[in-house]
């Protein structure tokens, strides 16, 4: 069977089960097998492929039609421009959290500050890209899981920056102070986890799960953050999209300033500051 055939089968296969994106899927996971560019899969569309290939490519096909995210069978998933690897063990950065990256970075080099924290980091595609646009900055990344931050090891040094990673349960082995902290927390309502679409559900429970109303972590955020926050310091997260109001007032409540909030690329409200 050559490349074209192969693609063509892929495609009709996961569409006749409903996969979205099969195509682009499809194209994603040969160039992975393949090691080689998408480009290269149009080019030489008409070359014949080994047997075994053939094989793995079907094997894996079949773990997309049961749920199993592109990001994980190929381990890779581009963020800012930069390459991370991932898989089961932490959450697949999306391109809504560009957008807190972005906002943190352009604070950062307004104020000039020196040291940040990124809570919750997974696979470290935050802490790792402010790394990366800012020079002579401080990064420190926690998380709960040991497997996560194995990972998040590995991106930062396929990366070329340097991080401080800490095993913490949020601020309980944090011992610093910071300017800035940062955090894409859990933040789905326990119950709705299950009706997610099947590769979300693939990700990490203990990544997407923000207790019974999806703001657990933003009132402990909220609570501890004040402790770890240079003077001028400020928090910055991730949030679902109905969720702009209710972590607004969970700052407000706090006694945390100048809080205000931007929107994703859908339009969606994504991210909240909050300034002490």
């Amino acid at each position: 069977m050559n490349i074209k055939d192969l693609l063509i089968f892929g495609t009709k296969y996961l569409k006749d089960n409903n996969i979205d994106e099969a195509n682009l899927k499809c194209k994603i996971l040969l160039a992975s097998i393949l090691k080689v560019s998408k480009e290269y899969l149009i080019i030489h569309d008409l070359e014949e492929l080994a047997e075994n290939i053939v094989t793995e490519f079907k094997n894996k096909i079949e773990d997309i039609k049961n749920g199993k995210p592109i990001q994980y069978i190929t381990n890779k998933q581009e963020f800012m421009g930069l390459n991370f690897y991932v898989n089961e063990n932490v959450l697949i950065p999306q391109p809504d959290t560009e957008i807190l990256v972005e906002e943190v970075i352009s604070k950062m080099k307004q104020n000039i500050s020196l040291t940040i924290l990124d809570l919750c980091t997974g696979s470290g595609a935050i802490a790792i890209s402010i790394a990366k646009n800012i020079d002579k900055l401080m990064v420190s990344a926690s998380d709960i899981s040991d497997k996560a931050l194995e990972i998040a090891k590995k991106n930062a040094e396929a990366n070329n920056v340097q991080v401080n990673f800490i095993l913490s349960d949020m601020f309980e082995n944090i011992n610093a102070k910071y300017d800035c902290i940062v955090s894409n927390p859990p933040y789905i309502e326990d119950s709705i986890i299950k009706t997610l679409p099947k590769e979300v559900q693939n990700e990490p429970y203990i990544a997407l799960a923000g207790g019974e109303d999806g703001l657990k972590f933003y009132r402990i955020i909220a609570e501890n953050a004040k402790k770890f926050l240079n003077d001028n310091g400020f928090v910055a997260v991730e949030i679902g999209y109905n969720q702009k109001d209710k972590v607004i007032q969970i700052f407000e409540n706090e006694g945390y300033k100048n809080i205000y909030s931007k929107k994703d690329f859908g339009g969606n409200d994504r991210i909240v500051i909050a300034n002490i």
